[in-house]
């Protein structure tokens, strides 16, 4: 045979195909390099030393023990290097969903028990099935369902409750509550008694994380490092401020002052754990599991395809489920609670090189070995410092420009932003996340409820047609040309027909009614009886009932039904050729011969 290409034998290259979708380590792993490693493992030593502080007080924050948030930063990696597609994700504990665990877990057991553990297994189990389930069935579009403003206005207003529920261990000072009212009464009441060595602890440490944040890179650059030198070391301010903070613990016997600190962290790696199959605590975390998959994903989503757009590459959304399921599937059997792609240590990857998921791979084997061997290293490690860890990171997340654009641009966006919040701050994260969604879909109905429809006519010496009260156009007083720019179905059909009846009733030289459908994508059953309900008044008014520029969709499912045979005008191809043909005179005076 020439060209020397071997044929495949039948089935086998679908079945390859079908196998490399599952699994993407197969396509990105025959081209893998000793040099992409070596940029992998660069961007693994950077996102491991970021990470490791903030599991361990994402895991705080979700009422778990510390050594969690590192359980859950092990074998949830190595699995979406399996079977993840983004090639700079970086998988692990977040801020939103370390809160939505603590309010779902919360009504369970308390926090810190073996109750409460267990039941973060189970929730991370639910939330992996849910998620693997939905990539599975291809049901990746459900994350569109939250709208870029309602996720900017819950995600703004969780930060809002995380920093407010972290300031109570940054200065040392017994909190509660669940809502952001309870946090602050309580916070202001018991201010007057804040430790002082606490404060300065917790103050210190947000100090130097917010100065680092700041100009940490511009000095460095202008005291003569590279500008990568510089970076680095502002990606590297958590670890140097925990590092900082446990060794003045430890000199200055800070424990003894009234400084709390984690004391003891269990060594090791994560355990292998069974969770519970009990139905009962099934259902009571069905919701929330929900919940937490579907806004673990849409963030996930974004800040994926996000990175990947500028590398010109692809992230599928379907595979992205079953990546982000089978991490959190095995965060339940290693001892951790759900994960999910983290928005800025995937920034941190992306910068510091990481070129494949094996970064995400050996970022893991970074933690691994932290758990097995460094963890007495945290003994003195104060609260105070995790608690401003987590209010610095947290502080990225008001997106206040996001806010203020959907405020100037759509009111009724806004109104879902501000139902999102205001619910969110007030009755808690899943309360607060169900009415933004509600509130969005109800919006939505409300508007497309009542279409625009413009009455137009034909622009002088040309074939387009314009909406008489913003143009200059040409009309006939026979033919009324009304342009709906909506799809129609259930809860517009009635408002089209009724306006069509008031416009026919003003204008009683009416003979024809042309519908111009070029904005119409869908016609459902309701409208499709609306229309022929409409076609039916106006034939007993005497007026036709024309149609043009149907879209090749819709007019197949028009076909398929009885109301092209019964309508009392015709279905034109063009909105001009219509009205060449009912009004001749307007085509004449609009300065075009008639086709």
């Amino acid at each position: 045979m020439e060209g020397g290409g071997a044929s495949t034998p039948p089935g086998e290259g679908g079945f390859s195909s079908r196998l490399s979708r599952a699994l993407p380590i197969l396509r990105w792993g025959r081209t893998y390099r000793p040099a992409t490693l070596a940029e992998d493992g660069i961007a693994a030593l950077i996102v491991a030393a970021m990470l490791v502080p903030q599991a361990l007080a994402y895991a705080l924050l979700a009422g778990l023990p510390a050594q969690v948030g590192l359980y859950a930063s092990v074998l949830p990696l190595l699995a979406y290097a399996l079977f993840g597609t983004s090639r700079a994700l970086a998988v692990g504990p977040v801020a939103v969903i370390s809160l939505m665990t603590a309010s779902a877990l919360g009504d369970i057991a308390p926090p810190g028990t073996g109750e409460y553990v267990a039941a973060a297994l189970v929730l991370a189990l639910m939330s992996g099935v849910f998620l693997v389930a939905l990539g599975v069935f291809r049901l990746g579009f459900l994350g569109h369902f939250l709208s870029h403003p309602v996720i900017a206005g819950f995600v703004t207003a969780t930060a809002l409750l995380i920093a407010a529920s972290q300031f109570q261990h940054l200065v040392g000072i017994e909190g509660s509550g669940t809502t952001l009212y309870e946090m602050l009464t309580n916070l202001a009441a018991r201010l007057p008694d804040a430790d002082v060595a606490t404060a300065a602890v917790g103050g210190g440490a947000v100090a130097a994380l917010l100065a680092a944040r700041a100009g940490l890179a511009t000095l460095l650059t202008r005291l003569g490092a590279s500008a990568r030198a510089a970076d680095l070391a502002t990606k590297l301010a958590p670890l140097a401020v925990v590092v900082v903070t446990t060794a003045a613990a430890a000199a200055f016997d800070l424990a003894g002052r009234g400084v709390d600190i984690l004391g003891d962290i269990p060594s090791g790696l994560p355990p292998l754990t069974t969770p519970s199959f009990a139905p009962d605590i099934w259902l009571q975390l069905a919701g929330a599991a929900v919940l937490v998959s579907i806004v673990g994903f849409a963030e996930s989503l974004s800040v994926a395809q996000t990175l990947a757009a500028r590398r010109r590459e692809r992230v599928d959304p379907d595979q992205e489920l079953v990546g982000l399921g089978a991490s959190n599937i095995a965060a339940s059997f290693t001892g951790g609670y759900p994960v999910t792609g983290g928005f800025s240590r995937s920034v941190v990857a992306f910068d510091a090189g990481a070129r494949t998921p094996a970064a995400g791979a050996l970022t893991a084997i970074c933690v691994a070995l932290v758990a097995w061997s460094l963890t007495p290293l945290l003994y003195y490690l104060p609260r105070a410092t995790l608690a401003a860890i987590i209010i610095v990171a947290v502080m990225s997340l008001f997106d206040f420009r996001a806010i203020l654009r959907t405020w100037r641009y759509s009111g009724r966006d806004f109104a879902a932003v501000a139902i999102t919040i205001g619910t969110t701050v007030i009755a808690g994260v899943e309360v607060g996340l169900l009415a933004g969604v509600a509130a969005s879909i109800a919006l939505y109905l409300y508007r497309t409820s009542k279409p625009h429809i413009a009455v137009v006519g034909l622009v002088p010496g040309t074939e387009h047609f314009r909406n008489v009260s913003r143009h200059e156009v040409v009309t006939s007083p026979e033919v009324l040309s009304l342009r709906v720019d909506e799809s129609l179905y259930f809860a517009n059909a009635r408002f089209l027909e009724d306006r069509v009846t008031e416009l026919v009733s003003e204008r009683p030289t009416t003979r024809h009614v042309v519908l111009q459908c070029a904005a119409i994508n869908e016609i459902d059953a309701s409208a499709l009886e609306s229309l022929r309900s409409m076609n039916e008044r106006l034939s007993a008014r005497g007026v036709s009932l024309h149609l043009s520029e149907v879209k090749g969709p819709v007019m197949d499912a028009l076909q398929r039904t009885e109301l092209l045979g019964e309508l009392t005008g015709r279905a034109y191809l063009t909105h001009y050729g219509a009205l060449a043909d009912l009004a001749p005179d307007v085509v004449a005076r609009g300065g075009r011969e008639a086709p």
